[in-house]
């Protein structure tokens, strides 16, 4: 705690032991309660989101993550729905009742994606994005910021230090995988640094085992050791045909698969009860 690399980290460092923040969205307490967020990459057409949707209330998910901008490393790749992927998230939300976690890509579409979103997602290519973090922290909605892919932890808590220095308590960490001169998978999972983390912040962590992985048969032995280590919660692509997703589709799981890590939460013993809800007619 006292190493210089941190001495800037004013509101992200913990107080003491318990210092811990716990962000309250509906009846979910995250940071207690284990937050489970599933869905496609992108929002695609409105049928098969709603198919998708209908399958995670099912199974007790209260998050749905698709996103409606898409910053894409090639210019030729789908880049997102734009304002008709949140009319359809708009749909879904007041129909489901799930929660909204989708990105914020640029003060641009900043107000699109705030009339929806329960949860504004920052990417990780935006992590070191000044502007938009100072933006996100003049709002109080939870903000979802991911770990840039070449980021240390001390300046993935400056970027977090961003956010809360403009008055936004209510930040997620996610740890996604950073680049290492490995290719056996599409990042590398930095899984020591979900207690490292907890250690140094009081703020939420989760995990994206998909991105991670770049590979569906990686997802769930990822998760199940993100489970292990501690981490608050997952963030997982999920669809009812993964290899027909707009993109990613490599490493999206099926909602059967997404059962076997629900089955394995509920079979752990922890402090984060996995809170499920009926379905909303």
């Amino acid at each position: 705690m006292k190493n210089t690399v941190y001495k800037d980290c004013r509101l992200t460092m913990k107080e003491n032991e318990n210092h811990k923040t716990i962000i309250k969205i509906g009846e979910i307490n995250i940071g207690e309660d284990f937050l489970m967020i599933a869905g496609p990459c992108s929002v695609e057409e409105e049928d098969i989101m709603f198919r998708i949707s209908e399958e995670l209330v099912k199974n007790g998910v209260r998050f749905l993550r698709a996103g409606a901008y898409k910053p894409r490393t090639s210019p030729y790749s789908f880049q997102g729905l734009g304002e008709k992927g949140i009319a359809i998230l708009e749909k879904i939300k007041n129909k489901t009742g799930l929660k909204i976690v989708t990105e914020v890509l640029d003060e641009y579409s900043f107000d699109k994606v705030d009339q929806v979103a329960d949860i504004l997602q920052i990417g990780s290519r935006n992590m070191a994005n000044f502007s938009l973090l100072k933006r996100v922290g003049k709002q109080k909605k939870p903000v979802l910021l991911k770990r840039g892919m070449s980021a240390t932890l001390s300046e993935y808590l400056m970027a977090a230090e961003y956010i809360m220095n403009e008055g936004n308590p209510n930040v997620i960490l996610c740890e996604r995988g950073i680049r290492t001169f490995d290719n056996h998978c599409r990042n590398t999972l930095d899984i020591a640094a979900v207690p490292s983390l907890k250690k140094l912040t009081h703020l939420p962590v989760i995990v994206d085992p998909s991105h991670a992985a770049g590979e569906r048969d990686l997802v769930i032995p990822l998760s199940k050791a993100a489970i292990a280590i501690g981490a608050d919660g997952l963030i997982i692509e999920t669809h009812l045909i993964p290899a027909e997703s707009w993109s990613d589709a490599d490493q999206a799981i099926s909602v059967s698969q997404l059962g076997e890590i629900l089955d394995f939460i509920h079979a752990q013993s922890l402090n984060k009860p996995f809170k499920k809800i009926k379905k909303i007619a």
